[in-house]
């Protein structure tokens, strides 16, 4: 029975022309809603760090005189494939978790959860078969990659209870957001080194900036209930730590790039990263949630920018 929401079952949030309207009957609306099927900018977000991640080891590998181009074509379906699917099951979990919360805030109320459109266990069972297939794509790589991926569940674990008992949640998310960074190495070579550890550094430093300005659209209800955020923390000075926080992403990922041997078209790609972030920081008004929303989502295209960048330059380096 819905309880909140309007009659049509859709989300408040969420884009009502959205190809998950269009194509699905409504009886799973709410189960593709609890994925953020309709949102695909999570997964996109969490997709990124692991393309990065496959490109720059492609280009580490190239510079070394292999050339792993079929394989590096497989691994990122792998990884859209396991981004989509461990990013609704992460949402539907944090959903689980924030349940009495997100019946108390505006944005997040019309939710399947909180509006009643789903019962909890019908969350979990959905949480599981998600789950099931990112292990069916974890299991395609090499055991150090399988391993490293499995540990990443346990920071995922944690995320939904950070903004409890700290000001920095998006930390924690940044760790699981990010961990992509190491698997798209650890995929191609099976183990690790400094460049991906860097470039993991560096994805965290992104995904708080992001997640900082997309917080601000809900700081009065989080204020009202005691949920804690880094837009909280930083308030006016927001635009302060987005200097900081862009400013390092982009010279680890710098260090990161040199330490690869990746081409120079990746630093291209930096560049232009680089005035997309300073753009989001001069425009930026922390009081328009409209604004903070688009700006969080144009995060995207940096993602992009900077993959596109790598891809390339690793086709160069094989041409």
């Amino acid at each position: 029975m819905q309880k909140t929401g309007d009659i049509h079952g859709r989300v408040a949030d969420a884009p009502s022309g959205n190809w998950v309207y269009r194509i699905l009957p409504p009886v799973l609306w709410p189960y593709a809603q609890l994925a953020r099927w309709d949102r695909p900018i999570g997964w996109e977000l969490l997709m990124w760090p692991c393309f990065w991640s496959a490109a720059l080891a492609a280009n580490a590998a190239a510079a070394m005189g292999q050339s792993p181009g079929f394989l590096v074509i497989y691994h990122l379906f792998l990884y859209f494939i396991g981004a989509v699917a461990m990013r609704g099951a992460g949402c539907a979990y944090n959903d689980l978790v924030d349940h009495k919360i997100d019946m108390e805030v505006a944005r997040t109320r019309s939710r399947p959860l909180p509006s009643g459109r789903v019962t909890r266990f019908q969350t979990k069972v959905f949480i599981v078969l998600q789950a099931l297939v990112g292990l069916l794509v974890l299991l395609q790589f090499n055991w150090f990659a399988v391993i490293l991926g499995v540990l990443s569940l346990g920071i995922v674990a944690l995320y939904p209870f950070a903004k409890r008992f700290t000001d920095w949640p998006q930390f924690f998310l940044g760790l699981a957001f990010s961990w992509g960074a190491l698997m798209g190495w650890a995929g191609l070579f099976g183990g690790l080194s400094l460049a991906p550890i860097m470039l993991y550094a560096a994805a965290i430093l992104w995904t708080i900036g992001y997640d900082t300005i997309y917080a601000h659209q809900d700081k009065e209800d989080d204020e009202l209930i005691g949920v804690r955020s880094t837009a909280r923390l930083f308030g006016d000075n927001t635009r302060l730590w987005l200097i900081g926080l862009y400013g390092a992403t982009l010279v680890l990922m710098l260090l990161s790039f040199a330490l690869a041997g990746a081409g120079w078209l990746s630093y291209l790609g930096l560049l232009v990263a680089g005035g997309m972030f300073a753009y989001q920081i001069v425009v930026l008004d922390i009081n328009d949630g409209e604004q903070c929303l688009a700006l969080f989502q144009s995060n995207n295209r940096v993602g992009l920018i900077i993959f596109a960048s790598l891809f390339l330059s690793f086709l160069l380096l094989v041409s």
